[in-house]
């Protein structure tokens, strides 16, 4: 791989901005700390859509005094467009055509928040991640520390954290993926993706769908076949703030586990045994896919050549590309369970855990 500061120009950092003077400045500091620029100028997408503040005047002064490469696009954006999977859109199509002026021909897109703040090798550590895949999550780190020490609340993140990661164990003991070995985290999420630009053209860019554009995107990453990586190495701070800019985020997330901890609801979670039939599930779907006999292998799951045709199941398809079509094709598991306590929750994945069939440890004491 090519040394860091040299990595800096198959870069270009995109992010969506609505109302963020106050918090995109420092954002766009952290950028412009990044390890090993060595001279250069990191390059920036700054997609500010429908803003009543000086969102546009933070971002200029700020990207200056950071020494990046920026490009501000203003947008007005009519009401049934205005959300984030616009903007977002807008925002990674503009990086991927600046890369692609500039002759850029190994060229990266990443991903972010206007919100978020990146550590010194957040950039450099996602390039490094990238050589082993096509597309790189960051894994998330609440950053609290604007808000008073909260002991109920930072437990309660420890042991959601702790679900998430038995449900890794799980996968880890049943289909562990190759290309993404433990240690691993499980987030891939917008405020930190990384993917080849090429591959980003070749899916046909970001969904434009008001929330969750972001597994959408990761989906058909999948779904070409590509392989998605979640390195610990790669992180990146993101906002505790209560109040986002988009129904379903991370503000809304972390307003939910506010009311939890204020006993105002229950945090309810699928119980393990939902998880363990989905791996298993598609656990089956790579093996058939991979067996000598495939067509035997894969009648013996019930899947015929209606179903092949309807994934497009033609030549150069890989097991990663014919599970996920396969998962979007037969779609959830029926019926699907009632989500349990978190506490019930926990306690299943640590019973699965125990069993003599798995190797894990129980990780969610």
């Amino acid at each position: 791989m090519p040394e860091p500061g040299t990595s800096f120009r198959r870069a270009v950092v995109c992010v969506p901005a609505r109302n963020e003077a106050e918090v995109l400045p420092r954002l766009l500091g952290s950028l412009g700390s990044q390890d090993g620029v060595e001279g250069l100028r990191l390059r920036v997408v700054v997609l500010a859509n429908n803003c009543s503040d000086d969102t546009a005047g933070a971002a200029r002064r700020a990207a200056e005094e950071a020494g990046l490469d920026l490009r501000l696009i203003e947008a007005s954006l009519p009401p049934e467009a205005a959300h984030v999977g616009t903007a977002r859109r807008m925002a990674l199509d503009a990086g991927a055509a600046w890369l692609e002026a500039e002759g850029v021909a190994d060229g990266v897109l990443l991903s972010t928040d206007a919100d978020a703040l990146a550590p010194p090798n957040w950039v450099t550590a996602n390039l490094r991640a990238l050589e082993g895949a096509e597309l790189v999550g960051g894994r998330l780190v609440i950053d609290d520390s604007h808000a008073p020490p909260d002991a109920a609340l930072a437990e309660l993140h420890r042991r959601i954290e702790c679900y998430w990661a038995g449900i890794r164990a799980l996968e880890a003991a049943i289909d562990p993926p190759s290309y993404d070995p433990e240690p691993r985290h499980g987030d891939h999420v917008a405020a930190s993706l990384a993917l080849r630009a090429d591959l980003y053209r070749a899916v046909g860019g970001l969904p434009v769908i008001p929330c969750g554009e972001d597994n959408a995107l990761v989906a058909l990453v999948r779904r070409h076949g590509g392989r998605v990586r979640h390195c610990p190495a790669v992180s990146i701070r993101v906002s505790a703030r209560r109040n986002g800019r988009v129904e379903g985020g991370m503000a809304t997330e972390m307003l939910r586990r506010s009311r939890v901890v204020a006993g105002h609801e229950d945090y309810r979670l699928p119980p393990a045994g939902f998880w363990r039939a989905l791996i298993e599930r598609r656990r089956d779907w790579r093996l058939a896919w991979n067996a000598v006999d495939r067509q035997g292998a894969l009648r013996a799951l019930g899947i015929g050549s209606a179903d092949l045709a309807a994934i497009g199941a033609g030549p150069g398809l890989n097991d990663i590309a014919f599970v996920e079509r396969m998962d979007a094709h037969r779609g959830p598991l029926a019926p699907e369970p009632d989500p349990v306590p978190l506490g019930a929750a926990i306690a299943g994945i640590d019973d699965l855990l125990r069993e003599p069939a798995s190797p894990q440890a129980a990780l969610c004491a």
